[in-house]
């Protein structure tokens, strides 16, 4: 079996912990994921807290990011495919 390599890190005055990215890139740990924090006798074990609600948010982030898209042409593109979706499925009433 081959041995892990092992990181340091400092614990800040707020009681903030960095790890390292050298780490955070091996295991996939993105800025903002949730994590689970489980004590073991003296240790820590830190593992990704996948939560389907925060996966979409970060992914909705990633996308608005990439595309420049604000919030706002989010919402108006939303408003826009649900009046098509609406029209497409009811059709126009005539009253």
């Amino acid at each position: 079996m081959a041995r892990s390599e092992v990181f340091t890190a400092e614990i800040k005055t707020r009681g903030q912990l960095t790890i390292p990215k050298k780490f955070r890139d091996a295991r996939h740990l993105a800025e903002g994921q949730i994590v689970s924090l489980i004590p073991v006798g003296d240790s820590i074990i830190v593992t990704p807290k996948r939560l389907e609600l925060e996966e979409a948010r970060r992914e909705i982030r990633m996308i608005m990011k990439a595309s420049g898209l604000s919030a706002e042409d989010l919402i108006e593109g939303l408003r826009e495919e649900r009046e098509t979706l609406f029209q497409e499925t009811y059709g126009r009433k005539n009253r």
